[in-house]
């Protein structure tokens, strides 16, 4: 199984956004992503950018970051 699809747990503030304790990666994102979306976290003046809400600054911290930190940041809620 690769490291994609392999399932892993997941912190209990990030089961909060995904809705599970338990998912493969590349999961992990596409649902994070899909939160982001829907409550609308995303600098309107720069798409790459994500503004973090309450529940998502308890994964990502409380200030603005470029997309391209999401998996640096979510790998330390990854349950080993």
């Amino acid at each position: 199984m690769s490291m994609m699809t392999e399932k892993v747990k997941v912190s209990k503030e990030l089961a909060s956004i995904i809705g599970v304790n338990e998912e493969s990666r590349s999961q992990i994102t596409k649902k994070i992503w899909e939160y982001i979306k829907a409550n609308k976290l995303q600098d309107a003046s720069a798409k790459s950018y994500i503004i973090p809400d309450t529940k998502l600054a308890a994964i990502l911290g409380t200030a603005r970051l470029h997309m391209m930190e999401l998996p640096k940041k979510i790998n330390v809620h990854i349950v080993k």
